[in-house]
């Protein structure tokens, strides 16, 4: 593994189970996917996709322009195709937005393609880390922090199908880079014994 990680299992168990496969991260705006992913690319020695970056830079608009010119739904089948796409491509660490997971194609083509794993965090954590930046669309109303409440408990089941659960935790993101190493470890002795 090339970045340092507090992480002591067998590093060439876990790269030999998901050497074919793209690690995708779920889970809801503020989890850390995107922080968290990309330390977890430079550790893994990955290329590293952000599915937010890559839809802004195929529509060459903001998401928040996005949802206000064509709305949610023509989002979401954009998303898709740039989630097809990126899934194509060789195995990587990808964050995926928010509510992809909850698209039942995207989360079949998530399924078969990549490992998926839910950062799960608290709404406290995920409140104090969105509330940071106010570029989120669906947390443009009078009360951001009940959306998110909301999102978090209307979502959590489907989160809950991932292949894999991890506490994005508060502190240093090489914490829950460990975190999600440990759960890989754990996946991959069920894969290969």
């Amino acid at each position: 593994m090339t970045a340092k990680s507090n992480y002591s299992g067998d590093a060439g168990r876990i790269e030999a189970a998901i050497a074919d496969r793209t690690i995708a991260l779920v889970g809801l705006m503020g989890a850390g996917k995107s922080t968290v992913g990309r330390r977890l690319a430079e550790t893994l020695g990955r290329e590293f996709h952000d599915s937010d970056e890559e839809i802004e830079k195929a529509a060459g608009l903001a998401i928040s322009d996005i949802f206000t010119l064509h709305g949610e739904a023509e989002f979401r089948r954009g998303e898709r195709r740039v989630l097809e796409r990126l899934l194509n491509e060789k195995p990587h660490v990808l964050a995926t937005g928010g509510g992809a997971y909850l698209d039942p194609e995207t989360r079949d083509l998530l399924r078969e393609k990549a490992i998926t794993i839910w950062l799960n965090a608290d709404l406290e954590t995920l409140w104090r880390r969105v509330s940071r930046r106010s570029h989120r669309p669906l947390l443009q109303t009078e009360n951001p922090k009940g959306v998110l409440s909301q999102l978090l408990t209307e979502r959590t089941p489907i989160y809950e199908q991932a292949d894999l659960v991890v506490r994005s935790q508060e502190g240093p993101h090489k914490a829950t880079v460990d975190s999600i190493l440990k759960a890989l470890d754990v996946w991959s002795k069920g894969r290969h014994g």
